[in-house]
């Protein structure tokens, strides 16, 4: 019976052994892997600067995007394994949701989607695309200032006229 016990015992020892191998060969013996891509801020206009930070990336690496030229990441001091770039989008890019791929210690990763870029941004006179007011501005500003002259004006004469009883 103590036979029967400790063949068992083995036995399941080897399972458990053959089961985790796959797996410590799939993660290539202890090397870090990039993970967790973080873009901020994650809608940014066209021209703009995004910061890239990465965690499982000891050394650094860099981050690639089509709306952004190829950014160098520097590890973050304190910060074990985290590294961080600055990009800074292409003035050109065309509106929509953009991938990022970081490489790090001969390990790459995309997170897709991971920012958008939108249209620039008309500055200025409060984004108005008109010179001057239109025929419409003009016809609400004049019946506003007709209301009001005509509500003053029957304000005063009433004032008046209790002025004499």
């Amino acid at each position: 019976m103590r036979n029967s016990r400790a063949l068992a015992a083995a036995g399941a020892a080897v399972a458990v052994l053959v089961l985790a191998a796959p797996a410590a060969v799939a993660d290539g013996g202890g090397a870090p892997s990039p993970s967790n891509i973080v873009a901020l801020p994650s809608v940014i206009a066209r021209g703009g600067q995004l910061t890239i930070t990465v965690d499982g990336c000891p050394n650094g690496g860099h981050a690639t995007s089509n709306a952004f030229p190829r950014t160098t990441l520097t590890p973050i001091s304190g910060a074990h394994g985290t590294a961080k770039g600055t990009a800074t989008v292409h003035a050109d890019a065309r509106p929509g949701p953009y991938d990022i791929t970081v490489h790090c210690s001969g390990r790459t990763l995309t997170r897709p989607a991971a920012f958008t870029v939108i249209g620039g941004v008309r500055g200025g006179i409060g984004g108005s695309s008109t010179s001057g007011a239109t025929p419409t501005d003009i016809a609400i500003g004049g019946a506003l200032v007709t209301a009001a002259v005509a509500g003053g004006g029957l304000f005063w004469m009433r004032r008046r006229a209790e002025k004499r009883i």
